[in-house]
């Protein structure tokens, strides 16, 4: 059996062949037909009825397999829509051509001209008449399932792991459609997409680590965005009044199933609108997305089958450490020394500035987030843990905040907003206090965002939906990896 090597070198042999008799790499071919839309457009056409349509097709893809049977051959043809079969014939291209064409590779990129058929069988066919070298695939391709096992190798290799395993595009043309249908559903309500910063002078809008970089001209530390909440905030008292980003963040955090450092996230404001609507405008684009992009209320993700028809059902956040802690009595919630041994019980660190919001908001994220697999709305986060989140008026201790699970997996983060210059400074200066006594993830005070404010913002709702985890959802992928095309990996080797 020859090896990689072996193969890649018989490979550049011909191409040596193949520069001495003409151009290696022509690009005049135009193909003006799609495999897998000539499937469905021929799907009810039997062989007589092709025949009587005499279709003539200029068809352009990778050559994935052939079958020689003497002076007749079969091959499969695959371009971006999916495959078809060839039918190549020794008399009707002519030997030498037909003999060329034995010497061409699996991954080699042809362009055919032919005229559809059906076989025997019954199989979508095209008689081939001409047939063109585009492209040398110097590199052998692996089997499909066993050459592609090696889930890292198709990380790194994203581009063969797309040609090899069709599910795999069929993953992003999700994704796709979910972006697709997000924009369609805020454009129609009125929202404004926009572009802000990537790189922030002061890291902002999210608690999160960031990452540092430096700019030269300017001799100043930069920070790649955690988030673009506060710029898309100054827009709202700008006066646009519905505005929306689609973008990416980056927090210098953990890798998990759930987390890659650099992520996709949708962001919107509204103006005049609080958290309780958003939680209704949710519910709404949910149903809007799962019509478009899936036509189906029923998803499957892992072993669970889950409803995504609204309503979803909405549960405070002390109300849901309960029901998942029956080691914990509602007295227990209140006392800074339970919460703590608790806390320590579960394996958690617990750090000295933490108060009794963080404490809470902590034990929700060990023993509940998991469990809340069908569509859930956790409401009334502590204030500790909510710095741009507008205080209940019934409430101080809590913020009117929201986030979504599905899945056991954090979807979205709304609020109202909080448009208080005097409030939010205090805020940040409590982040501030914070970041002294080591957390890093703690925000920074920013200025320039508090005078905005000063010149008044309108009462608002936010909202951020993380991308990549709907669309781990929707396709039913366990991992953030399977729904990023190229996700973030250590250096081969390493």
């Amino acid at each position: 059996m020859t090896n990689d090597s072996d193969q890649g070198a018989v490979r550049r042999q011909k191409l040596a062949a193949i520069r001495k008799q003409t151009i290696a790499y022509p690009n005049q071919f135009r193909p003006d037909a799609l495999a897998g839309e000539m499937q469905q457009r021929f799907a009810d056409s039997d062989a007589e009825s092709l025949k009587e349509q005499n279709c003539e097709v200029f068809l352009a893809g990778r050559l994935m397999g052939r079958r020689k049977m003497g002076k007749v051959s079969f091959a499969d043809l695959q371009d971006s829509s999916g495959k078809i079969q060839l039918f190549v014939r020794q008399n009707s291209i002519g030997e030498q051509v037909y003999e060329q064409f034995q010497t061409f590779d699996v991954g080699d990129i042809i362009g055919v001209h032919g005229t559809v058929f059906r076989t025997r069988t019954g199989e979508l066919s095209v008689a081939i008449d001409e047939i063109q070298l585009l492209v040398k695939a110097l590199q052998p391709f692996p089997e499909k399932f066993h050459g592609l096992a090696d889930q890292e190798l198709r990380y790194r290799q994203r581009y063969l792991d797309l040609i090899i395993n069709q599910e795999v595009k069929e993953i992003f043309e999700v994704r796709t459609g979910v972006i697709g249908s997000l924009r369609k559903f805020l454009d129609s309500r009125g929202f404004v997409e926009v572009e802000t910063p990537m790189m922030h002078s002061i890291p902002g809008g999210a608690i999160a680590k960031p990452f540092v970089t430096h700019h030269n001209a300017l001799s100043l530390d930069m920070y790649l965005r955690v988030a673009p909440e506060l710029f898309l905030k100054r827009l709202v008292v700008g006066g646009l009044e519905r505005v929306y980003e689609i973008n990416r963040n980056f927090r210098n955090e953990g890798v998990s199933a759930q987390h890659n450092p650099e992520f996709t996230m949708l962001e919107f404001y509204q103006a005049y609108a609080d958290y309780e609507d958003f939680m209704k405008l949710t519910e709404d684009m949910f149903e809007a997305l799962i019509a478009h992009v899936l036509n189906r209320s029923i998803v499957c993700f892992g072993e669970h089958e889950i409803d995504l028809s609204p309503p979803f059902e909405r549960i405070a956040l002390l109300e849901a450490v309960l029901k998942f802690n029956d080691a914990l009595s509602e007295s227990d919630l209140s006392d800074e020394s339970k919460l703590r041994t608790y806390l320590k019980e579960l394996n958690v660190r617990c750090e000295k500035s933490w108060g009794i919001g963080k404490l809470q908001f902590e034990i929700f994220e060990k023993t509940v987030e998991d469990n809340l697999i069908k569509p859930t709305f956790i409401t009334q986060y502590p204030v500790e843990v909510s710095p741009l989140s507008r205080i209940s008026d019934s409430n101080p201790q809590i913020t009117d905040r929201f986030e979504f699970f599905v899945g056991g997996m954090e979807i979205a983060n709304g609020f109202s907003e909080l448009n208080d210059p005097e409030d939010q400074a205090r805020r940040f200066e409590n982040q501030i206090r914070q970041r002294e006594s080591g957390d890093e993830e703690a925000m920074h005070y920013d200025h320039e965002y508090i005078r905005a404010l000063e010149y008044g913002m309108p009462p608002a709702a936010g909202q951020g939906v993380g991308i990549d985890r709907l669309v781990m959802l929707l396709s039913n992928r366990p991992s953030i990896r399977d729904v990023i095309l190229f996700p973030y990996l250590k250096p081969a080797g390493r």
